[in-house]
């Protein structure tokens, strides 16, 4: 359901080609020492020191090996996490990612820890602690908001499917991530990672910079080592964005492969839950912790015999060896930093075995940009009410309509920065039998899916399409809202196809992602080949909480 941090706009999409502000100027950062690629010296402003931390780039593995030997226990994980939020999160840098501490992770852990020692673990994810988004249900002592005061004190009567998934796999949710208000479908003029509830989320790489959303909270939290993992939700790149801005491996599923049954939502056609984490044989186990079919959910029936309880057997270290690669030029070209930095990505995939088909650009882009927008409003209307309606009798709103008068008396608090006109047009709309929702459906899926990706994969014969993620993260400017240099999230997001963010690289010290799209169902294809490119190039770099960074500003 949620997650959709481009703006819907004609002008404030991320895919088209707005200036990128000091874009030109910018040099890379060495990234792939067998290329040769020139350190630049970027100008820096540390913060007060931040201390190193036991936990610092610590992989699932890692933390099963220490449990597994006694170094660690599920309840230390979550007092040593707890206490890393405190320093950082809520001090020292004050990052402000976490929105709200589960008041009994201790207890869950307490829990696990006795089963573990009676019965064993019981899979990878037992005693692993994870953030999740504050627009998945939980059915404990934490809310539900999505950032927004309208929802404080809203305690779902029962918990998300995604929140059931994560327990029965034995994790332990520590938390819950700040986002952009509403997944940012408020206000065309938004700033992402700001919410009314939370406030403002900082990029942990250089604090005066954008994190990105509408996942923002999850992707600063995991990228700064607050917790061993995350879920994010995307409707259109609030997945893969913020995990290009904050350094992250991101996978947006296919629609239907992870339950979004219990997530407030956007668009039923568009929206998705997945992982956000350091690495990516993280979020292949994360992933296979979340998939299955979901009564709740009709979409999850057409993954049936699709999908897979383990997607770490596709983490494959040749993987890209013998694949087609399709490169979507049409992405490119809003920086030269950027695109220079993707053709080091593309050089390294070729070194390791792949043809690269340059260009493969799927034609029919730039043809649905209004009709999804104009999906998006009506189905935020039907399917945020019909959520609301799911809260039960006490819930503080009941109707998108309610949500509007809130914060139109509340509009200091809730609307300081910038208004609610895309919640003001949803309101407008009619049901969803209207002709001019259908025809928008469509046609979204014709142009996207048909004629669009399987078009391109067919007539090149690919196994993947590549471009970049997005630019560096932007400076964030509350009042004139989001900088978005270029992005490439929309076509795999209308499809409803999926899409994988791994790091590049870095322009002035900022993370810049790839992203690997492709069919439906195509998840173990693209693990395999951005498993094989994160292990090719180890392109991450942990975040230095620098006030700001970067030449050219």
């Amino acid at each position: 359901m949620p997650g959709k941090h481009a703006k819907p706009s004609a002008d404030r999409r991320l895919f088209l080609k707005t200036a990128l502000s000091g874009g030109a100027a910018a040099t890379l950062m060495p990234l792939y020492p067998a290329l040769g690629a020139a350190r630049e010296i970027a100008t820096e402003a540390p913060v007060p020191e931040v201390k190193s931390f036991e936990l610092d780039e610590t992989t699932i593995a890692d933390l099963q090996d220490g449990m597994k030997s006694g170094k660690f226990t599920a309840h230390s994980l979550v007092e040593k996490y707890l206490a890393r939020i405190d320093e950082i999160d809520k001090h020292g840098p004050s990052i402000n990612a976490i929105i709200e501490v589960n008041p009994d992770a201790l207890s869950i852990a307490d829990t696990l820890d006795r089963e573990r020692k009676a019965k064993g673990p019981r899979g990878p994810m037992h005693g692993i602690p994870v953030l999740i988004k504050d627009n998945i249900d939980t059915a404990d002592k934490m809310m539900t908001t999505a950032g927004s005061l309208a929802l404080v004190g809203s305690k779902p009567l029962q918990d998300s499917y995604v929140a059931q998934k994560l327990r029965r796999a034995g994790a332990v949710i520590l938390g819950k991530t700040n986002l952009s208000e509403w997944a940012n479908i408020r206000s065309n003029q938004s700033t992402s990672g700001w919410s009314g509830r939370g406030g403002l989320t900082k990029n942990p790489h250089a604090l005066d910079r954008n994190p990105c959303g509408s996942s923002s909270g999850t992707g600063a939290g995991i990228s700064a080592n607050l917790c061993a993992v995350g879920i994010g939700t995307e409707t259109d790149g609030s997945i893969v964005c913020p995990s290009s801005s904050n350094g992250l491996a991101g996978i947006k599923p296919t629609v239907g492969l992870v339950s979004r049954n219990g997530i407030i939502p956007i668009s039923h056609t568009q929206d998705g839950a997945g992982p956000m984490c350091r690495t990516v044989r993280d979020a292949a186990i994360l992933l296979g912790a979340l998939t299955g079919v979901d009564p709740g959910d009709s979409a999850t029936a057409a993954s049936a015999g699709k999908f897979y309880t383990d997607y770490t057997q596709f983490c494959d270290p040749n993987g890209l060896k013998g694949a087609r690669i399709g490169v979507a030029r049409k992405y490119f070209g809003f920086s030269d930093a950027v695109d220079a930095l993707m053709q080091q990505a593309l050089d390294a995939m070729k070194k390791q075995g792949a043809t690269l088909i340059d260009p493969a650009d799927i034609a029919t882009l730039g043809k649905f940009d209004e009709s999804e927008l104009l999906v998006f409003m009506y189905e935020l209307k039907a399917d945020l009410n019909a959520y609301l309606a799911r809260l039960g009798p006490n819930a503080p709103v009941r109707t998108l309509k309610d949500i509007i008068d809130f914060n139109d008396r509340n509009r200091q608090k809730e609307m300081p920065y910038f208004g609610q006109d895309l919640f003001l047009k949803a309101e407008a709309k009619g049901p969803l039998t209207e002709k001019a929702y259908l025809d928008a459906i469509d046609k979204n899926h014709q142009l996207a899916r048909t004629d669009g990706i399987d078009a391109t994969m067919d007539k090149f014969h690919l196994d993947a399409i590549v471009a970049p993620t997005g630019g560096p993260a932007w400076l964030t400017d509350l009042i004139t809202g989001d900088h978005f240099a270029g992005g490439s999230s929309n076509a795999a997001a209308v499809a409803g196809y999926p899409n994988i963010n791994v790091t590049a690289g870095s322009v002035s010290g900022l993370p810049v992602g790839i992203s690997f799209f492709g069919r439906a169902w195509s998840e173990p294809t693209l693990i395999r080949l951005a498993f094989a490119f994160e292990q090719a190039t180890k392109a991450r770099q942990a975040p230095r909480f620098l006030s700001t960074v970067g030449a050219g500003q």
